[in-house]
């Protein structure tokens, strides 16, 4: 008897994964093999930018708020402690917002924790 290799699911998933390799240029998007290869690398690296991408943001939004707090006369590190101690919890996405759109409520916000 031979060995059944379920044809169906086979095809499916192929044209599933050359729907993917949509776009792609030559033969990345209609041989199977070349396909398959350069969309499960390029799956990877989606994986790894989704995890880059919150790093870069986190980092962009210290240096937003380490210069409007240097404007406002304190450093970011010492803003943060006094954040800390004053239990104001807000997240720096916020303070970074704050600093490059609102400044007056960034600076009510340093001047509320440095007393």
């Amino acid at each position: 008897m031979p060995r059944a290799t379920n044809k169906v699911a086979s095809h499916h998933k192929r044209i599933r994964f050359l729907k993917l390799a949509k776009g792609y240029w030559g033969r990345r998007k209609n041989v199977w093999t070349i396909a398959k290869n350069n969309i499960e690398k390029s799956l990877s690296h989606a994986y790894v930018g989704r995890k880059l991408k919150k790093r870069s943001f986190r980092s962009l939004w210290i240096v937003r708020i380490n210069a409007a707090a240097r404007i406002n006369g304190t450093t970011y590190s010492k803003l943060m402690n006094n954040l800390k101690k004053h239990n104001v919890s807000i997240n720096r996405k916020v303070l970074a917002y704050f600093a490059m759109e609102r400044p007056e409520v960034f600076k009510s916000i340093v001047d509320k924790v440095s007393i």
